[in-house]
């Protein structure tokens, strides 16, 4: 009797497990690609959704916490999301993996399982990249699209790079040449002139750099860079090294928001070229670095709230 009463009791509460929703902090798990899964997390909870796209590629989520400080008390609901191989997502071992198209098309499922429609698409960097190339095949899941630090062609951004680098002092410039020529990224001497140099001036004026930021480097998948962009921001020489889709900007046809760092790695020119291509789009060129979200922070976000504030209101231009 007292066997079938506590079996009784077992049943009851796996079935009251199963009615009751699970909390979860707002974390999910998404599957792709029918055997993966990718990690999601929900902050705030406002009537606007947007979803984030990281830079990298490989570059995980983290760097985007300073949002959680500037967008939730605007009634902007927004979405952390650690793509494939980055983070806290599955990190399978495949480079047939890591291309444009295959992570264009895990976006769309990442959109399905978190059920968004008519939704914000941010995107940074890379992330920027990709949210170009989604909203090219996808903008009617789209309310509005944001496109930061991110020129539309990797030939554009390679000619930009070579004027950044041409600012170093001759004798940087044969040390990066002479370590490029062997191949070997990793020595001392070169990353001391990118990191010490190149990358303090255009990847993010901030000595020290927040910790999201070094939390984020410390997680970065590497491999998934050198395989999409190469050893490095400025040597391109991965399999989206030949992406450029000026010609398609036209089609983007919702509201867009472009927004760079005068100091960043993209030519503020290629920036505003984007906004005279998209036809219903603004640009705004801050004070930053290709991470203008810490290092101009407040006109950063001030820009992005009233961006969207103004789709709201319906009265975008």
């Amino acid at each position: 009797m007292r066997k079938l009463l506590m079996t009784s009791a077992l049943i009851l509460l796996a079935a009251t497990s199963q009615s009751a929703e699970v909390k979860t902090g707002g974390a999910k798990m998404i599957e792709v690609d029918g055997k993966y899964h990718v990690w999601t997390k929900r902050v705030g909870h406002g009537p606007v959704k947007m979803l984030t796209l990281h830079g990298g590629p490989g570059f995980p989520h983290d760097y985007f916490e300073c949002f959680e400080d500037f967008l939730p008390q605007h009634g902007i609901q927004f979405y952390y999301y650690d793509q494939l191989g980055v983070g806290n997502s599955d990190q399978p071992d495949d480079v047939s993996l890591w291309t444009v198209s295959r992570y264009r098309a895990e976006v769309e499922q990442v959109r399905k399982g978190l059920g968004l429609d008519h939704f914000y698409l941010y995107g940074h960097s890379w992330g920027g990249m990709l949210a170009i190339e989604y909203a090219l095949e996808h903008q009617d899941h789209l309310k509005a699209l944001i496109i930061s630090d991110m020129t539309a062609g990797i030939p554009a951004y390679e000619k930009y790079a070579a004027t950044l680098l041409a600012e170093l002092s001759e004798e940087d410039r044969k040390t990066l040449a002479k370590y490029e020529a062997a191949g070997n990224y990793d020595a001392p001497e070169y990353q001391q002139i990118m990191m010490g140099k190149v990358y303090a001036a255009h990847l993010l004026r901030m000595d020290p750099w927040p910790e999201p930021v070094t939390r984020a480097f410390a997680k970065f998948n590497q491999k998934i860079y050198n395989t999409m962009q190469g050893p490095n921001e400025f040597v391109i020489s991965g399999n989206f090294k030949d992406w450029d889709r000026w010609e398609d900007l036209k089609k983007i046809k919702v509201p867009t928001l472009i927004i760079a760092g005068r100091h960043g790695t993209m030519n503020p020119d290629d920036i505003r070229r984007m906004g005279k291509l998209i036809p219903h789009s603004r640009v705004v060129i801050t004070e930053g670095s290709h991470l203008e979200m810490y290092d101009d922070q407040e006109r950063y976000f001030r820009e992005v709230v009233k961006f969207i504030n103004d789709v709201e209101a319906g009265k975008f231009k």
